[in-house]
């Protein structure tokens, strides 16, 4: 009996990945999901970084099982020409279909209301503090606990954009606005633009704005040609004053960290305040408000300008910890450059990430990103469960001879420094940069 399917070849195929026409294939069939991409709750742009070739891999890993009865309204009717599994794609699916069978997606246990919990007790301490004491290493140590309070508010904030970390979703949208815009300042909009953007093109150079932290760093000499941002839709000039700094970007690394947040508070504003569409914008402004005028509030009753001053370095100082983690689990490792590739999509997850070694006692200091691999591959896995899994990830990388990274805390920082080094000796020996705007690079920066 004939074959009565109709059939598109992958050339054709990939003539679809313009924003007005945009294709995806999944499981060998064609959807359309040109008008759905303005409503997809990630953003267009995954849509767009996996248009015209197979995003199987990816779908399976960013949505749940209930989704699957939605892609018949976009299928076109075509199925791709050719269409093939490879073998880890085919065993890494198996993987993701055992571990719903276990229920770990669902089993999220009580780690966000205790971690609710301490955040709201570390809160009042703070303010406690600030108000009730008079001494000068209670309110140092208070500005140390906020920002310890960032860091764990981060981690929910972090969590509850990959799955419900709450009994349903308003009180998951709650506790978003909650520990990312009222008490970090951070918009979790832009969180999850930036952050979906990160996932799907995990340390593409061009693609991947986790990378794009010109003028202060760059972790490939690819940079030095002054390449285009898919994600910000420029083009990354490489100065002769981006050189400098670059030049010695392994000696400022730690200080430029523990000033980090200043640049999250700007890309935050930027993002609410432009013409960009943003999910309950009017939620994410409340948020921010919130936060800038409880924060500027308790700082202004330390009593000199000193304690003030030393205060908001504290704090900014103590949660700069969470932005180096975020570095390590991502500078050293191998890096790309061009689109994602769907057909790739396990081999560049675990290219793209290191591991942390680490005892399980330790689990709270990292929020779940020691186990980085594992996140990339399964990120709505309860962080909670990312110690189970990592035995089976690890089996699975060796039985396809791919490398499972990780290396101890120490030793990511080491590599993290290497990379940073290695890129700088070779940004001075450059001779043809050409002097460009510095101001705009300055402030898209993040990281």
């Amino acid at each position: 009996m004939a074959d009565s399917k109709r059939y598109i070849s992958k050339t054709e195929f990939e003539t679809h990945k313009k924003p007005d026409d945009l294709w995806i294939s999944i499981q060998g069939k064609i959807y359309n999901v040109t008008q759905w991409s303005h409503h997809h709750p990630g953003g267009p742009l995954p849509l767009l970084n996996l248009a015209g070739q197979d995003a199987t891999d990816a779908f399976i890993a960013y949505h749940p099982g209930i989704a699957w009865q939605y892609l018949d309204k976009f299928f076109t009717g075509y199925y791709l020409e050719g269409y093939l599994v490879s073998d880890i794609s085919e065993d890494y699916r198996k993987l993701a279909v055992e571990f719903s069978k276990m229920g770990l997606f669902d089993k999220k246990g009580h780690g966000t209301c205790i971690l609710l919990t301490i955040i709201a007790l570390l809160f009042f301490t703070c303010v406690y503090g600030v108000l009730c004491c008079d001494k000068t290493w209670v309110h140092l140590c208070c500005g140390g606990l906020m920002g310890f309070l960032w860091i764990q508010s981060g981690w929910i904030g972090h969590d509850s954009g990959h799955y419900t970390v709450m009994s349903n979703k308003n009180l998951n949208r709650l506790a978003q606005l909650l520990t990312g815009n009222c008490l970090a300042g951070i918009s979790m909009g832009w969180w999850k633009w930036t952050h979906n953007a990160h996932h799907i093109a995990c340390n593409s150079l061009d693609f991947d704005p986790d990378l794009q932290h010109m003028p202060f760093f760059t972790v490939s000499s690819k940079f030095f040609n002054s390449i285009t941002s898919a994600f910000y839709g420029r083009k990354l000039n490489f100065d002769s004053l981006t050189r400098l700094l670059v030049s010695y970007q392994h000696c400022t690394f730690y200080p430029v960290m523990c000033f980090a947040r200043i640049n999250l508070f700007a890309q935050s504003i930027i993002l609410l305040l432009s013409k960009r569409k943003v999910p309950n914008k009017g939620q994410e402004i409340f948020g921010i408000l919130v936060f800038w005028t409880w924060y500027p509030l308790l700082v202004s009753f330390l009593p000199n300008w000193y304690e003030r001053v030393m205060f908001v370095v504290v704090s900014f100082a103590v949660t700069g910890i969470q932005h180096v983690q975020f570095c390590l689990n991502h500078f050293s490792s191998s890096v790309y450059v061009g689109p994602p590739n769907g057909n790739d999509w396990f081999e560049k997850q675990t290219d793209g990430t290191l591991n942390i070694l680490c005892s399980s006692w330790m689990d709270w200091f990292y929020g779940g990103l020691q186990f980085q691999v594992e996140h990339h591959l399964f990120p709505r896995l309860p962080r909670c469960h990312l110690r189970t899994i990592s035995p089976f990830v690890k089996e699975l990388c060796k039985k396809h001879n791919l490398a499972y990274n990780c290396a101890s805390f120490w030793k990511a920082n080491a590599m993290t420094i290497e990379t940073l080094k290695s890129a700088a000796l070779q940004a001075r020996v450059l001779t043809n940069a050409v002097p460009k705007n510095l101001v705009w690079e300055a402030v898209n920066t993040h990281g």
